[in-house]
């Protein structure tokens, strides 16, 4: 369990203001995986947002338990018509590695789909994962596929650093090998100072309380994930939220923010 009163990193402040992207930082947490302990936290920390794509941590986790998934390379499933195709890297061959690293939303769905609703939902309970409600779009009956995409699905950034506090120390309830296969299938980048972020970004558009489409058409991102250099593991949340219509998605803005912060800040652990 994380701990929510311990000293805050002083240098974490300045996520708080709007960067050059013209995205305010909703919050950034980072955590001690060994203690529980909150090294730093900005923001609000609270309120529950779309997980969108991080939702894919906990697929994969459900994907090699189950045994759906095998392996990093394993099944590679093929593209067909009919299948999301947003973008075009998407319409290939896709392994569980491929999936991670260029977020393939057809993938999850594809994997939800072989799950079913009954163990998907047991899953999600399982996990105590945000607000466990794969209800999906009202009266649409679509949550199997769409809960975590702007959807029925919500999870706050405490809620995240949660989750993957329960995922790193294996506490999960699910078997050893389902741990193993999704630490090496997550994307990775090798930092200069040793230390190796593994990270899910996530991008989600924005949508008002009625579940209407913002009207400025502004994106939320996502990067979450852990470093790890020898025994020790931080975890961090970085959830960013536009304050105008962008050209680039999201989430990768909030893994290039995290990658920019984050080296100076493990140095001084």
């Amino acid at each position: 369990m994380i701990k929510s009163v311990l000293p805050f990193l002083s240098t974490i402040a300045i996520l708080a203001m709007a960067s050059p992207s013209e995205a305010k930082t909703q919050c950034s947490l980072l955590t001690d995986a060994a203690t529980g302990g909150v090294l730093s936290r900005s923001g609000d920390c609270d309120t529950p947002m779309t997980p969108a794509s991080t939702f894919k941590i906990p697929l994969a986790v459900m994907g090699f338990d189950s045994g759906i998934l095998m392996d990093a390379e394993h099944p590679a499933w093929e593209f067909q018509e009919g299948f999301a195709d947003w973008m075009e890297n998407w319409k290939t061959t896709v392994t569980p590695r491929y999936w991670l690293e260029k977020s393939v939303v057809w993938y999850s769905q594809e994997l939800t789909k072989r799950l079913g609703s009954e163990k998907f939902q047991a899953y999600i309970d399982a996990f105590d994962y945000g607000n466990k409600d794969l209800g999906g779009d009202p009266g649409k009956d679509n949550g199997l596929t769409h809960a975590w995409l702007g959807s029925s699905l919500k999870i706050s950034p405490l809620e995240q650093a949660q989750f993957l506090d329960r995922l790193i120390n294996r506490k999960l309830g699910v078997a050893d090998s389902a741990y193993d296969a999704t630490h090496d299938a997550m994307p990775k980048t090798a930092l200069d100072n040793g230390w190796v972020v593994s990270g899910k970004t996530g991008t989600s558009r924005l949508v008002n309380a009625d579940g209407t489409p913002d009207p400025d058409k502004r994106q939320l991102g996502w990067y979450v994930g852990w470093a790890e250099k020898d025994a020790r593991k931080i975890i961090f949340v970085h959830l960013i939220i536009d304050e105008k219509k962008q050209e680039t998605f999201a989430g990768p803005r909030a893994k290039e923010e995290v990658l920019k912060f984050l080296p100076a800040e493990l140095d001084k652990l």
